[in-house]
């Protein structure tokens, strides 16, 4: 791989696999305040800001009020981190019912800035910043950004959508703190991405991974080899991606593919973070998100290592407290390394809302993936389509050719994918093998599932 942007010259990190080392952890100068706690002085910090967080959310926000007042409990009755257990989740759902301000806790004077999701399944979930929200939020990008290997004076390609979507704003002001060049490219305008990326020579790039490999597409489509890009890392969030992804990207472009996470509710990306110099998994800032893992059915606290839906609960926002707020994320909670006393979650690969149940067996969007990546003749891009036959539900698996496959390697990769996907999930699917770039391109989070059931 291209050097890691930490280096200082010599012979670049190899490849390596989750666990080993990459690159130059980061110097102890560059390390904020946060990342120098102590295991005990970081829980100490947790319980004094849950406890202002749950009685600013009592005291201000009336749905809080309610919530705790049925469940029995009040803010004073957390007196250890484990007590969090006995308070209400909050879900999408209760963002969606106090449309749009319902949840702030401070007066509209005092909010600076809102963001909204699209609402493309319902009313959008609204979320308010004050001043401060906006200054740690930039902060907690920023230890993202030197997580990742970024440093003061790296350019950095911001191809996350500006607007009411967090990603483009967040990771604008996170990077200006980390004393980086922002060059605010946008999502669209692909082929002049490639050129600005080509003429403008960053160092980084942030970005959804499914755009990325758009991205990738356009570079050799304008016949430049990715590899030759001046781009050493890519931080990509805003949708699960899976090992598999990682590995076509750094192939493909010669650099490190780390993952960021986040989402609106909880403050936008900058949540948790992967390390350059380990790859195994997303370091949670933990002094501001505190996290659970819970069974996504009967909502029981389940211990580390325990797969399970993730929740947080916000220690230190202002505007827009969130409580146990239901992600939908599934993945499982590790012990810190890199970034140790950090707690580590493990790279979300799908979502409960995202599961497929198909003649009676669950099936992920990643587990196609992974199946697509590692088949000879086929492009990373494909779109899972459901229909009703009669009263069985049908998931058409449709993937998108390379230029130079030829038809009888089409007949046979589409043989093997559905081969692959009766062993490795024991559900029987169809596969259709459509020619290079028919299927709609990413400009921000992909759409992989296609529900025509009526």
């Amino acid at each position: 791989m291209k050097g890691t942007p930490s280096s200082t010259g010599g012979n670049p990190p190899a490849a390596a696999g989750a666990g080993q080392r990459l690159g130059p952890p980061l110097p102890d100068e560059l390390r904020d305040a946060g990342e120098r706690l102590s295991h005990e002085e970081l829980r100490e910090q947790q319980l004094a800001r849950l406890r202002s967080t749950l009685k600013h959310a009592y005291d201000n926000v009336e749905l809080y009020r309610k919530k705790f007042d049925a469940a029995g409990v009040r803010p004073e009755d957390c007196r250890k981190l484990e007590d969090l257990a006995r308070f209400p989740f909050t879900t999408k759902a209760d963002l969606r019912d106090t449309y749009p301000f319902g949840m702030f806790a401070v007066p509209m004077e005092d909010v600076r800035r809102i963001h909204a999701s699209s609402g493309t399944t319902g009313r959008p979930t609204v979320v308010g910043y004050t001043d401060n929200d906006i200054s740690m939020w930039a902060d907690v990008f920023a230890r993202s950004i030197r997580a990742a290997g970024g440093r003061p004076g790296h350019k950095v390609h911001n191809s996350y959508g500006y607007g009411l979507f967090t990603g483009g704003l967040g990771a604008h002001y996170g990077a200006e703190r980390a004393g980086c060049t922002v060059i605010p490219a946008s999502g669209g305008m692909t082929a002049r991405q490639v050129q600005i990326i080509q003429d403008f020579k960053p160092e980084i790039i942030l970005v959804t991974p499914s755009y990325m490999l758009t991205l990738l597409d356009e570079f050799e489509r304008q016949g430049i080899d990715p590899r030759s890009s001046s781009l050493k890392i890519g931080i990509f969030g805003a949708e699960p991606w899976t090992e598999a992804m990682r590995r076509e990207i750094e192939e493909r472009m010669d650099i490190h593919a780390v993952d960021i996470y986040g989402l609106s509710e909880v403050i936008g990306p900058g949540v948790a973070q992967e390390c350059v110099d380990t790859k195994d998994g997303l370091h949670i800032w933990e002094d501001h998100f505190f996290p659970e893992i819970v069974d996504p059915i009967s909502g029981e606290s389940l211990p580390d290592g325990a797969e399970g839906e993730l929740t947080f609960t916000s220690l230190t926002k202002e505007a827009l407290p969130i409580i146990r707020y239901r992600t939908r994320d599934l993945t499982r909670l590790l012990p810190g390394t890199a970034r140790a006393p950090f707690r580590r979650m493990q790279k979300v690969t799908g979502r409960c809302d995202d599961m497929i149940i198909l003649r009676g067996v669950n099936l992920f969007p990643s587990q196609i993936e992974e199946i697509v990546l590692r088949t000879p003749g086929v492009a990373p891009h494909f779109q899972l389509e459901l229909t009703r036959r009669g009263r069985m539900d049908h998931l058409t698996v449709r993937v998108e050719a390379r230029p130079d496959t030829a038809p009888e390697r089409r007949e046979s990769a589409a043989a093997e994918i559905a081969k692959s996907v009766k062993d490795g999930v024991g559900v029987t699917v169809a596969v259709d093998i459509v020619d290079p770039e028919t299927l709609m391109r990413s400009i921000g989070k992909i759409k992989r599932i296609v529900d025509n059931r009526g």
